[in-house]
């Protein structure tokens, strides 16, 4: 019997690997995967000053960009 439990360890390790590679199966959670951020559009402003604010001249800032909008 102390010999056999090696043998039952690896195969339950071999049994149960699979489960470990396999990614998350996301169609039956009903949720999609997260992909990578997209860089942002062109973006050109003013701002309260009436000076043109574009975005491009951000880059490496925290930026909020709020568009609030009644209809």
């Amino acid at each position: 019997m102390k010999d056999s439990l090696p043998v039952l360890g690896l195969v339950a390790l071999l049994l149960g690997a699979p489960a470990v590679w396999a990614g998350p199966d996301f169609a039956s959670m009903q949720v999609a995967p997260y992909g990578p951020p997209k860089p942002a559009p062109a973006l050109a402003l003013l701002d309260f000053q009436g000076k043109t604010v574009r975005l491009a001249d951000l880059k490496g800032k925290v930026v909020l960009v709020f568009f609030w909008a009644t209809w």
